[in-house]
């Protein structure tokens, strides 16, 4: 039997800062890739990882001194330390993080986590990849099938 566990999606929201706002007259859209864990082993002693890209593009007449902060929520768990994916009443453990090392939670900034900040880099038109970095541990002994989680992304400029 196999275990497989991703994220089943990903869905982007955006949000206005304060008034000092570090992109004027902007339209943004972003995007998101899943982030896939493969398959699962859970005898395995090492942590299965992955990583994941979100996207940013926008228009309008952008700082270049400014910056946009990438938020995500807490997923199936409601604790963003503490995330799981979920195959029906059954959970597996994972995480995602801001840097490869994978020490700081991504989140909303609250509670023990980060948020990723990108640097504005264009005038009238402005693009940023950021990666995201996942983390299943191992030995979580639990039933084969797919399990899946949903995180919601926050853009604030």
């Amino acid at each position: 039997m196999t275990l497989r566990a991703f994220l089943a999606a990903i869905v982007v929201g955006l949000a206005l800062s304060s008034p000092a706002a570090a992109c004027t007259l902007c339209s943004c859209t972003a995007s998101a890739s899943g982030f896939s864990f493969g398959n699962y082993d859970p005898s395995a002693s090492s942590p299965n990882d992955t990583s994941g890209t979100v996207t940013l593009n926008c228009t309008g007449v952008v700082s270049l001194m400014g910056t946009i902060d990438i938020a995500a929520s807490p997923g199936t768990s409601g604790d963003a330390t503490a995330r799981q994916m979920a195959q029906g009443g059954d959970r597996l453990n994972y995480n995602l993080y801001t840097g490869s090392n994978r020490i700081s939670i991504w989140g909303t900034g609250v509670n023990g986590t980060s948020t990723i900040s990108a640097t504005l880099n264009g005038l009238l038109v402005f693009s940023q990849s950021v990666t995201v970095y996942g983390r299943l541990p191992a030995h979580q002994w639990v039933k084969a099938g797919a399990y899946a989680d949903s995180i919601i992304v926050t853009i604030t400029y």
